[in-house]
């Protein structure tokens, strides 16, 4: 990930955090210099670590920021995960962003990589949604990739995907999917979400490329896949547990979107100590 990308996330979340300064570690250190660690204290995958060294870039360049481990890796309890060295008031001031950032990022590919794991006897993949923390959908969708998880679309503009409102405001999945060829235009890929084995089956009519089933149950989705026949792709969304997951992917969809990728909260815990 370019660091154009995120650069100005951590500035923002430097200025949130140092406010006018701080008071903690500028009444105690000068200019004296030190070392420290960011020490695992479970187990998990790491993503991030770009976006921790930012941060102490931003804090000051003098401080030299030292991986053990690279984005992806699995980090168990008491692994190095990263070195610091430099000015000791620096590390300190930058310790809770640059923490922040890499818990969260790698909570999030830790779970994205738990539930690769549980559906990789299969031909499905595991996708994540727009319900990400409002200015970091960069960075989690980037951590559920890290995890082995694919993207969904990044924003509106991404791709269209007519969902149970857009079909209620414009009357029916056909009137929708017209409304978009006529003003969309040829290149832009449309995805349909259903709620019932007949909006599959209007869906299909109209010719669109992906079809979402929405919050059917796993046996509606397995009569769905067989409705479909690879036709088109096909998408289980809305409600889906880690513990379905098994079952979900079972029924030969091709893709399983899960918001609780990025909204559960995930974080591994870390650590930085001086030493």
């Amino acid at each position: 990930m370019h660091r154009l990308l995120y650069k100005d996330l951590v500035a923002r979340a430097l200025a949130e955090d140092l406010g006018f300064g701080d008071v903690t570690t500028g009444s105690i250190f000068g200019p004296e210099e030190g070392e420290a660690v960011i020490v695992a204290k479970g187990k998990g995958v790491l993503a991030g670590l770009m976006v921790a060294e930012e941060v102490f870039a931003q804090i000051d360049g003098q401080i030299k920021f030292l991986n053990f481990f690279q984005d992806g890796e699995m980090v168990n309890p008491g692994d190095r995960v990263a070195g610091l060295k430099g000015p000791v008031s620096g590390i300190l001031m930058g310790e809770r962003v640059a923490l922040n950032f890499l818990q969260r990022m790698s909570g999030i590919a830790t779970a994205t990589r738990e539930a690769v794991e549980s559906i990789s006897h299969t031909g499905a993949k595991i996708t994540d949604t727009r319900k990400t923390s409002p200015g970091l959908r960069i960075l989690e969708k980037y951590a559920v990739r890290i995890g082995g998880g694919v993207n969904h679309r990044f924003n509106l503009a991404d791709m269209v995907l007519i969902k149970d409102n857009h079909i209620k405001g414009a009357g029916s999945i056909s009137e929708a999917v017209a409304r978009v060829r006529q003003n969309c235009g040829f290149p832009v890929k449309i995805e349909v979400e259903a709620a019932t084995l007949e909006h599959v089956r209007e869906a299909l009519v109209c010719g669109v490329d992906i079809i979402m089933l929405d919050n059917m149950t796993t046996d509606q989705m397995a009569e769905a896949v067989k409705l479909v026949a690879g036709k088109v792709q096909v998408e289980a969304s809305g409600g889906i547990t880690k513990e379905r997951l098994a079952e979900v992917a079972s029924t030969g969809v091709d893709l399983i979107s899960l918001g609780y990728l990025t909204t559960a909260g995930h974080a591994l815990d870390l650590s930085l100590q001086l030493y």
